[in-house]
């Protein structure tokens, strides 16, 4: 993933902002950059204990798939070929036309940066790089098998969490503008005077957006990191989402017994869960109900003051109105 830019002693990217870029910069989500750094996660279990449910469901399924290719172009804590992560280029993720930007990526320049991969001397990185075009469709390939066993039984979870990541984020920068925003996202992203500072690992870059604004994309398993890509592609920063851990808890939400008694262990559990706002879908995805179930107590809930209801396009958001945050405290 990212870091294309010339390694210097001072560890942050810097991006000067002119209000034109604040009026480009939007949010999105990739289901093909989630799927390269998922790939990380299965390297080292250890280090990301939050993903271990998912690490142990999937590993058996992929014990029969051909993943070097992959494995030697994500490796752990080091430079990822930036074609591989191509940026969201629309609001609602299509995993098809990612992988299709994937196999249709510059050669020349996926040749540039596959030579910087730190398995750059092994077998299949040496295929890729005899016949980058042919390295590229290869690279798809085994991205599409892998998204198919891997992530898609999980994405439902997943793209849950990242519409109320970006709803809650969308409402923040409106309300609160882009310092207050920017400054909640990550211990590692700072917003000074127009100016983004975003800490990363050994190299740096500064200088204006010049009017390309940026993307803001939130991440499952980028946890517990952020990422920045810079020129030649749209300048796009990944920070983890938060809630990460519940994608892996569907369906097992611990309630107070008081609330149970009060409003019934069903509608505890939903109040509960809204943590963050979410759609009726979301909340049956995350709770394994039926939508139909959850929209009848979504409604009475709603009746009894304990939700806010927001409309975003087409997607109703509930959320815990101030009695619904009290009725829960500080156990929820």
């Amino acid at each position: 993933m990212p870091e294309s830019s010339t390694a210097l002693s001072t560890p942050y990217a810097e991006f000067d902002f002119t209000p034109g870029d604040l009026a480009r910069l939007r949010f999105a989500f990739s289901p093909v950059s989630e799927a390269v750094a998922s790939l990380r996660m299965l390297q080292d279990p250890g280090r990301h204990a939050l993903h271990l449910p998912w690490i142990r469901g999937v590993r058996p399924r992929l014990r029969a798939m051909d993943l070097r290719l992959l494995f030697a172009l994500a490796p752990l804590g080091a430079y990822i070929p930036d074609f591989l992560t191509p940026p969201p280029t629309g609001p609602l993720p299509d995993i098809a036309a990612e992988l299709d930007l994937v196999a249709s990526a510059d050669p020349d320049e996926a040749a540039r940066e596959v030579a910087r991969v730190p398995a750059a001397d092994t077998r299949p990185v040496q295929e890729f790089l005899a016949d980058p075009a042919a390295g590229t469709a290869r690279a798809a390939a085994q991205l599409r098998q892998y998204w198919d066993t891997a992530l898609a039984p999980y994405w439902p979870q997943i793209q849950g969490l990242f519409e109320s990541e970006v709803l809650r984020r969308s409402r923040q920068l409106t309300r609160e503008g882009a310092a207050a925003m920017f400054n909640d996202l990550h211990e590692n992203v700072r917003w000074d005077d127009g100016v983004l500072r975003v800490r990363t690992t050994a190299w740096r870059r500064d200088g204006p957006l010049c009017g390309d604004g940026m993307i803001l994309v939130p991440s499952v398993f980028q946890w517990p990191d952020t990422l920045v890509m810079a020129e030649p592609y749209q300048p796009m920063l990944v920070y983890p989402a938060p809630g990460v851990a519940t994608v892996w808890q569907q369906g097992t939400v611990p309630t107070p017994d008081a609330l149970d008694a009060l409003i019934g262990r069903t509608r505890a559990r939903i109040l509960v869960a809204l943590t963050e706002p979410a759609t009726t879908v979301i909340l049956a995805r995350r709770l394994s109900m039926t939508p139909g179930a959850v929209s009848q107590h979504l409604k009475v809930l709603h009746a009894g003051g304990l939700l806010t209801r927001n409309r975003s396009g087409r997607e109703v958001f509930y959320g815990r109105s101030p009695l619904g945050h009290a009725l829960c405290g500080r156990s929820c």
